[in-house]
């Protein structure tokens, strides 16, 4: 009965981990192009998809195609994105630059992280109450008693503050990482 609201749940952290991901802290991480798509025959395709993805250096990041045609479509995907790069095309590959961060950028990525996990704190907080409502329901149906009803509650609230310490440590990590110079 409890399977499908840890399933939420942990749904609900991947998504925070996911997010966490696509945040740099300037070093290059392949993952922030995860979401980036390439015209490629008329059609969208991942960028890890056109070409082949390394990171040379902690700060760069060098994508080269297996077509030469694609390097306009590339260096367009990423114009275009909210990455805020400019890739260098070279005639063989982009490269993307990586710059340092600065004090004050880092502490307002820091407080997006933060902002970001609240925001999965409330959704797991949801699918508690969610659950809740659940099982008052099948209280009231005379598909459980009181006792199963409080048992349940209790287990759901144990499950809840497993994952909220989950994001809290998620938090904590994500910040540590974005803070370190």
């Amino acid at each position: 009965m409890l399977k499908q609201f840890e399933e939420k749940m942990s749904k609900s952290l991947e998504s925070l981990e996911s997010e966490y991901s696509n945040i740099r802290a300037g070093r290059a991480n392949p993952n922030i192009l995860n979401k980036l798509k390439v015209e490629y025959y008329g059609v969208p395709t991942p960028m890890q998809q056109v070409g082949n993805i390394s990171v040379p250096e902690a700060r760069t990041i060098v994508i080269t195609p297996w077509e030469a045609s694609l390097l306009k479509e590339i260096e367009k995907a990423i114009l275009c994105s909210d990455l805020g790069l400019t890739p260098n095309n070279d005639g063989k590959s982009i490269i993307l630059n990586f710059p340092e961060l600065t004090e004050e950028r880092r502490k307002d990525l820091v407080k997006d992280i933060k902002k970001k996990g609240e925001n999965t704190k409330v959704a797991i907080r949801n699918v508690r109450r969610d659950a809740n409502d659940y099982f008052k329901k099948q209280l009231k149906a005379n598909e459980i008693s009181e006792d199963e009803q409080k048992d349940y509650e209790d287990q759901v609230q144990k499950l809840t503050d497993k994952y909220v310490e989950k994001v809290e440590s998620a938090i904590e990590n994500k910040s540590k990482e974005i803070m370190t110079v």
